[in-house]
Order: structure tokens, then C-alpha cells, then sequence
């Protein structure tokens, strides 16, 4: 055994021996499945506390050759699991027990301050090949510094394939996040060592961020990955089902509900069965959606007894603090509504995959989502999962207690007024209080820049900031029609929402009659057949003519009608 190479299985009976131990080794069925196939590249990024040590602790002890694991995977669930069919015929559960050599590699031990990429890189291989070579001393190594050589030789010398398994992988993106050049090194060198690599019987790799991307491109594109957005077939290895916090809270007396309440809330989508898929494309299954929990809290809270946040033990509420206050795009108002309670849609295409290469509010929230703050759920249409575009939330009353410490200071103030204002201005509006709304239209514009009143597309900028709060219960809907000088937004009820559709238009310079007449006239609830009946109308008028100094001046009056 050695400390790189066949590092053994005294990790993973270190947690298997623990107080609170759950069997996630059904895991391993899987990957026997992918071994020497073309998808036996692997990449598992997961939060911290989200149990991705153990598994790469169990994974080194189940493939290692030197651990006589026999016995300790003989009582896990993994040897229950029946035998996965492949074409060449049928893989047990201990088909590739022991078989392999494993090199195991922990990236946050030679990332370092003040350590270049290169210097780090060539310290590991240096480590790595010295075990290979007390392993194998009869082997002749050509070069004892090039790791993927020495794999090689050693190969040639025995035919015997390796398992990888990298944890941490993704260190060099947050120890040194603007070393934009190393970090293109250490991608390249990944990609030599494992690309197309015949010696390699499988690659795993772990970390709280996927895999960086350089636009649409990856360097490691030959990798499955099976992150939060898109957990595919490793979905209930996330973090701590359902079933296993039940059983647990029968175990050690513990209120379910309550740990739901402040652990639950990250929902993942499992893959499709073969036999369940014309179910699901007929919207008649839903079982591949799954409620993780937080493991980590939930081991404590079952240890101590007592349901608390558990997640400041070991992530710092200003790492939250500092993205959140990178205010793109209104971030710091979407935060307001997520602490709501409410869903906000994302479109997490463009993210990079690091901490540094932020261009818009939803790679922030990307970003939020890896690092466990927010909970995400993808889209689902024509027997489709989208993993880049959804809803995003907080999940729980642990997370939700984080966001609230985060945004205690002084800077937050006005954020929470405006959205205060905004839930105001809702209720107004479903309670039909024209007044009230004209007043919080108008408190909403004042507290807008000047740009808001100068053409119909700003205007409707204007309407979907005073009704942000709306968002949590309505999808908005932008109609610019033609004609001058009105802009109108439409927001129709989230499912399950039972309230009234809203259709809002702006005039300037006439009258809120005039703005209703308009919509009137128009049919506009015409296009809205299946909430007639349930439906304001709310028309708006200002004068922007008025100048500045006129105690008028951005003064508003509204009209609303149901129909």
C-alpha cells in the first residue's frame, strides 16, 4: 500500500465503523457497468458535505487490488444488486472486486499559495511515480517524470489496467482562480494523461465545481458528468434520500418534518428507465425526481438531537456574502425574492464553470447552485429534461438561514424596501385599490432612474420592476404592441397559483381611462380565453411632460376593472 497508489480501504472502514452510516455502495453497480467502456470517464461535482470523499473512498477500496476488500463489500447493499446485463454477457456485483491498481490523487494537497501549476503538477507526478516504482521495481522507467509514461511502462510490463480517481479536482479553479494560464495547464495535463488512454480501466473524478468550460468547449469533453443541475444516473447518490432520513429519524426519535424543513429541498432528476420511458414522454411518470438532503446536517442533527444550521460549521456565510453582492442584473433583488420563498428562471447556458468568470446575474446563481445555496429544477417538455434552463430556489430553512445573515448589512436596506413596496403594490392591485397602486407605481418610478420614462420598452422595465414581488406567483408575459406610447406586461398564474390574471398597461400624458379603453378596445382579454372572468385589467397613466420641479411631476393615476 502506498500513499498514492493502492491507498486501501482503511477511509472507507472508517465509515462504515461511524455511528451514522449510510450504504451508498449500490453506486459501484454503476460503474462497473461503465468500466473499460467508452464511458468510463466519470466526473462528480457535488457540494461540500455532500459526501463525495466517501465515495471516492469506497470506489479506491473496491477496485484496489492490494485492500482484500471481500468481506467489507460482502454486507453492503452492493451485493444484493442484481447483475447488470451487457452484451457480452452479465457483470456481478464483485466482478471487478479487487482487480485493478488505483491511483489516488487529492488535488487540494499540492495546490497551493504560492506554488505554480507546473511546480505543483511535477511534484505530484514525482510522488505518484515514486510509489509506482517501489511497487514495481523491475520495471524500467523511461522518463521518472512523466506520470502518463510511467503508466505506460508499467502496463507494458504487466498488462494490468489502472483506476484513477481524482478528488478535488477542480482546487486549481478555486485556490487560484486568475491563474487563467495554469489553469489551461492543468486541464491540458488531465487531458494527456486520460484522453483516449487504453491503460485506464476507469476515471472518477470529484469536486464542488464541473467542469471548466472555454466557451462551448471543454478539454475534458470525453467526461460524463453528473453534477446538481444533471445528476443522471448517480442522482440518489447526491446526498441523503428520502427513505434514508426517515428511517434515520425512527431510529434516533427525530421529528421528520422538521428535518425535511430545514435539510430537504434539493430536487435532482434520475435518469429514465428503458421501460418507463413512453410513460414519461406521456407525462405518466415522475419517479426520476428525487429530494436530496444535506447529509452532512442531518448526521449532526441526528448526533446532537437537535435540528439547528449545521452549514456555517463549515462554509462561511461570507463566501455567499461576497457572490451575492456582485449586484449583476439585479441580482441583489432576485435574492430578495428568493428569500420569499419564490422560483426564479435561470438560463445557466453561458456559465464557465468557475469562480471567476461572471457576465451576467445567472452565472451567479450557477454558481450559488454548485456551492449547494440554491436548488434547481429543469424544465421538463416533449419528454425533455433540460439541465441549463428552469427554476431556481432556496431549498431550505438552513440554506434560507445563511442568505438571511448574508444580507444584514446596511447595504441591503434599500433592496428590502423596494421589494416591500413591490409585495405592497401586488396586494393593492388584487384588492383593485387604485389609489394605492398609483401611489406605489409612482413610489416605484421615483425610486428608478429617469430612463424608465422615455419609450415604451423602458416603461414596460418600469412595470416589471414595481411588480417584481409578482414573480414568486405569476410568469410574466411582454407584449410591445405598435402603437405609440403604452407598453403592456401580462402576468399569468404559476400553476397551482389561484389568482387572477393581470394584463398592465402605461400611458403618458392622457388619462388611466384612456389605458383601459385601450386595452378594451383592443380585445387584449380576447387573447386570455381560459382566464376570462378572472382577469384585471390595471391601466396606468403619468404626465412626462411635467417638469421636475411641478409637485406632479411623475404623478400617476390608475384604473382597474375585472373581466
Amino acid at each position: 500500500m502506498g500513499a498514492y497508489l493502492n491507498p486501501g480501504k482503511a477511509a472507507y472502514e472508517e465509515a462504515v465503523h461511524s455511528e451514522i452510516f449510510i450504504d451508498k455502495s449500490e453506486m459501484l453497480q454503476y460503474l462497473n457497468s461503465v468500466v473499460k467502456t467508452k464511458q468510463k470517464y466519470v466526473s462528480v461535482s457535488r457540494p461540500r458535505r455532500f459526501g463525495k470523499t466517501m465515495a471516492a473512498d469506497m470506489i479506491c477500496a473496491y477496485y484496489d487490488r492490494e485492500a482484500n476488500s471481500q468481506c467489507l463489500f460482502r454486507d453492503r447493499l452492493l451485493a444484493k444488486t442484481a447483475p447488470v446485463p451487457m452484451e457480452n454477457g452479465r457483470i456481478e456485483w464483485d466482478a471487478y472486486l479487487g482487480k485493478f491498481d488505483v491511483i489516488r490523487v487529492v488535488m487540494t494537497r499540492f495546490f497551493k499559495k504560492g506554488v505554480s501549476v507546473d511546480k505543483s503538477l511535477a511534484n505530484m507526478q514525482i510522488l505518484i511515480i515514486r510509489d509506482l516504482k517501489k511497487k514495481y521495481p523491475d520495471v524500467e522507467f523511461f522518463d521518472e517524470t512523466d506520470l502518463l509514461q510511467a503508466i505506460e511502462d508499467v502496463y507494458s510490463s504487466n498488462g494490468l489496467q489502472v483506476v484513477i480517481v481524482i478528488d478535488e479536482w477542480d482546487a486549481v479553479f478555486r485556490t487560484r482562480q486568475n491563474d487563467k494560464k495554469g489553469q489551461t495547464e492543468y486541464l491540458d495535463f488531465l487531458r494527456d494523461l486520460l484522453k483516449d488512454n487504453t491503460h485506464i480501466a476507469l476515471a472518477y473524478m470529484t469536486g464542488i465545481l464541473p467542469i471548466k468550460k472555454y466557451g462551448e468547449h471543454s478539454a475534458l469533453n470525453m467526461f460524463d458528468e453528473y453534477s446538481m443541475t444533471q445528476p443522471m444516473r448517480l442522482a440518489e447518490y447526491t446526498g441523503f434520500t428520502e427513505k434514508e432520513v426517515k428511517d434515520l429519524c425512527d431510529e434516533y426519535k427525530m421529528d421528520y418534518q422538521k428535518i425535511s424543513d430545514w435539510y430537504d429541498g434539493y430536487r435532482v432528476t434520475d435518469y429514465i428507465p428503458v421501460n418507463k420511458r413512453s410513460d414519461f414522454r406521456r407525462g405518466a411518470y415522475s419517479d426520476h425526481k428525487l429530494s436530496i438532503y444535506s447529509p452532512l446536517s442531518v448526521v449532526s442533527a441526528m448526533r446532537n438531537g437537535i435540528v439547528d444550521n449545521y452549514w456555517n460549521k463549515t462554509e462561511n456565510y461570507e463566501a455567499l456574502a461576497d457572490f451575492i453582492k456582485l449586484d449583476y442584473d439585479g441580482l441583489k433583488d432576485t435574492i430578495a425574492l428568493l428569500m420569499d420563498g419564490a422560483r426564479v428562471r435561470v438560463n445557466l447556458k453561458g456559465y464557465q464553470n468557475d469562480m471567476t468568470s461572471f457576465r451576467n446575474r445567472n452565472d451567479i446563481l450557477a454558481l450559488l447552485i454548485h456551492l449547494g445555496y440554491l436548488g434547481f429544477e429543469g424544465d421538463e417538455s416533449e419528454g425533455r429534461i433540460d439541465s441549463e434552463q428552469g427554476e431556481i430556489f432556496i431549498p431550505n430553512r438552513e440554506i434560507l438561514e445563511e442568505f438571511k445573515t448574508s444580507t444584514e448589512s446596511d447595504e441591503w436596506i434599500g433592496t428590502f424596501e423596494q421589494f416591500r413596496t413591490s409585495q405592497e403594490l401586488l396586494q393593492a392591485t388584487l384588492n383593485e385599490d387604485e389609489n394605492r397602486v398609483a401611489e406605489l407605481i409612482e413610489k416605484a418610478h421615483n425610486q428608478a432612474a429617469n430612463k424608465t420614462y422615455n419609450d415604451e420598452s423602458a416603461l414596460s422595465y418600469g412595470v416589471q420592476l414595481a411588480y417584481y414581488a409578482a414573480q414568486k406567483y405569476y410568469t410574466s408575459i411582454l407584449e410591445l404592441d405598435s402603437g405609440k406610447g403604452y407598453a403592456d406586461v401580462v402576468y399569468l398564474p404559476r400553476p397551482g397559483v389561484h389568482m387572477p390574471a393581470l394584463l398592465v398597461e402605461l400611458k403618458y400624458n392622457q388619462e388611466a381611462d384612456t389605458a383601459l379603453n385601450q386595452i378594451l378596445r383592443q380585445e387584449y382579454p380576447d387573447r386570455l380565453i381560459h382566464y376570462q372572468g378572472n382577469i384585471l385589467l390595471v391601466g396606468i397613466n403619468y404626465n412626462r411632460e411635467t417638469r421636475n420641479d411641478d409637485p406632479l411631476y411623475k404623478h400617476h393615476t390608475c384604473r382597474i376593472v375585472r373581466a
